[in-house]
């Protein structure tokens, strides 16, 4: 074999090392750790509680959510809801630990819970972070 045939053939099988690599990084799924706080609530209503009622108070958490510094998103349409005899589940995102300490005590925070309290039995809450 020539030396011009051997760098040839050598050049192949770098390009194609490189190219198969570069195929490897960018099929590698990409993840983050956010610092924020996710605040994720599953209900089970009151057998009481209207469909109408249950919508505002989801609802309402759109309202509370514009109101409250701190909230960066919120998510009202669960997809799975466990324990099965819960209906609904919702979860908040606030900036930081601070945002979601203001949330508790904040006015458009307890005016919501006038609304939710009596239509709902029971609740289970986790706040989430990195």
């Amino acid at each position: 074999m020539t030396r011009s045939k051997m760098f040839k053939t050598g050049m192949v099988t770098v390009a194609a090392a490189a190219l198969f690599g570069a195929g490897v990084l960018t099929g590698k799924n990409t993840y983050h750790e956010p610092t924020s706080i996710l605040h994720v609530v599953t209900v089970q209503w009151t057998p009481e509680a209207t469909p109408e009622q249950q919508q505002q108070t989801l609802d309402g958490i759109k309202a509370m959510a514009a109101e409250i510094p701190g909230i960066k998103n919120i998510w009202i349409k669960p997809v799975r809801v466990q324990p099965r005899e819960y209906n609904a589940a919702f979860a908040l995102e606030f900036e930081d630990k601070a945002a979601a300490e203001r949330y508790a005590e904040h006015p458009a925070h307890l005016a919501w819970k006038k609304l939710y309290d009596p239509i709902h039995k029971e609740s289970r809450s986790q706040q989430i972070t990195n």
